[in-house]
């Protein structure tokens, strides 16, 4: 237990210094932990900028696919038309 009257187990200087290595270590640890946070951020917007891109290609061939499936409709549609004036009506 500490005294004011200079008696103390340690003295105030190498409580002093204690304290100057503890605040020294708990900004090192902060300013590690502000840089990861940083990088978390970055990365975090980098995924969302992919996910969105992703979700506009993901659009982009969904439209290509029904537009697809409109003309293979359409084509085969003339196809039937064409085969069922080549096959001869019942006679």
């Amino acid at each position: 237990m500490s005294n004011y009257n200079g008696n103390d187990d340690r003295s105030t200087r190498e409580i002093l210094d204690d304290f100057i290595l503890k605040v020294d270590d708990f900004m090192s640890t902060a300013n590690q932990v502000l840089a990861r946070s940083a990088v978390l951020d970055d990365v975090v917007l980098e995924i969302r900028d992919t996910t969105e891109q992703h979700q506009r290609n993901f659009e982009q061939h969904q439209r290509n696919f029904e537009e697809h499936q409109r003309s293979t409709n359409a084509a085969i549609e003339r196809l039937e038309a064409i085969l069922l004036q080549l096959i001869p009506k019942g006679e």
